[in-house]
């Protein structure tokens, strides 16, 4: 049992220092004092420069771009708080990359999220705290608590803002379903599916549109953007077939450059992403970003002071 701010710890690499410094100030407790570095040959320097001896230890470090990078970090700076006699780590990971490679779709190919999985727990995670896995069965890789929270209050609530008529929401593809149809729910928005037909093994085309958009506003939601290209193929269908305002939102997005041209050049007059990752300033790309600080702070929180998080899921008395 753990009470009081005083037995907490908060640490983080380099992957996303402004956020980590929101999350603390959410919070009320300082960053901790951890030297990260990197020696001539590339290889991860972590010292905790502040006793951690019997406290809650929590690491805040998404591992996005550079991913094999962040994710030795986050490793290192688990095992140095284990080896200096935490009593418990949470590894706070707002964005967990290899999400995607969950699966054998392939022969001979490895299931590498359940790899990092397997690292994660070797290294001393006793807990995880993450937001919108690629594929919520990833929660089943660990065999340790893990925490999933969803980004969809923060971004609704930026929508909510906003006040658009006649709303549509639309899943760019198939496997984004769930996704979208808990995002109609809370609306109270019609659902609509952009689908892509398969004519080989390595080519798409003749996209098409499930549901009504014609003369409607449409609310395009996907978990994970980086080069923008089925955002922006949704975006070109969908105006074909008459949606009026195209508006597009993601929880993680891990921009590429080529995204910025396709975004400047599209349809869509709005992409609302997370800071889960930090997100380049691309000159004149339609992009509005919202920080989840609070929603990771909150969990943080409620972990330490081992309250349910539920809550956290609750908008406008439904649970998403």
């Amino acid at each position: 049992m753990f009470r009081g701010k005083a037995d907490m710890r908060l640490l983080a690499g380099t992957a996303h220092p402004q956020l980590a410094k929101d999350i603390a100030e959410y919070i009320g407790v300082p960053l901790g004092d951890a030297t990260v570095s990197s020696f001539p040959d590339g290889e991860t320097f972590v010292k905790i420069n502040e006793n951690v001896r019997g406290r809650d230890v929590f690491i805040i470090q998404p591992t996005c771009p550079p991913t094999n990078q962040n994710l030795m970090e986050l490793l290192i700076l688990v095992d140095a708080a284990r080896r200096a006699s935490a009593a418990r780590i949470t590894a706070v990971i707002p964005f967990f990359g290899y999400a995607r490679q969950d699966r054998k779709d392939q022969p001979r190919v490895p299931i590498t999220a359940k790899l990092v999985a397997n690292l994660l727990v070797a290294a001393g995670v006793n807990r995880l705290l993450t937001m919108d896995l690629h594929a919520q069965q990833l929660q089943g890789f660990f065999d340790i608590p893990v925490d999933h929270l969803y980004a969809l209050p923060i971004l609704i609530k930026h929508l909510q803002e906003k006040k658009i008529p006649d709303l549509v929401v639309v899943s760019p593809d198939v496997g984004g379903v769930k996704m979208a149809s808990a995002y109609a729910q809370v609306l109270g928005a019609g659902l609509a599916i952009v689908v892509k037909r398969r004519i080989s093994a390595t080519e798409t085309e003749a996209q098409h549109v499930i549901g009504e958009v014609e003369g409607k506003n449409v609310l395009l939601v996907d978990d994970l953007t980086e080069t923008a290209g089925t955002l922006v193929g949704a975006a070109r269908i969908l105006r074909s077939a008459g949606a009026k305002d195209i508006y597009a939102m993601v929880s993680h997005a891990v921009l590429v450059d080529v995204a910025a041209e396709r975004l400047r050049e599209s349809d869509i007059k709005e992409l609302v992403a997370t800071d889960s990752v930090p997100v380049p300033k691309f000159e004149g790309c339609p992009l509005t970003i919202c920080s989840v600080a609070s929603l990771l702070g909150e969990g943080i929180k409620r972990i330490h002071e081992d309250e349910s998080v539920t809550s956290l899921f609750e908008i406008n008395g439904q649970t998403v």
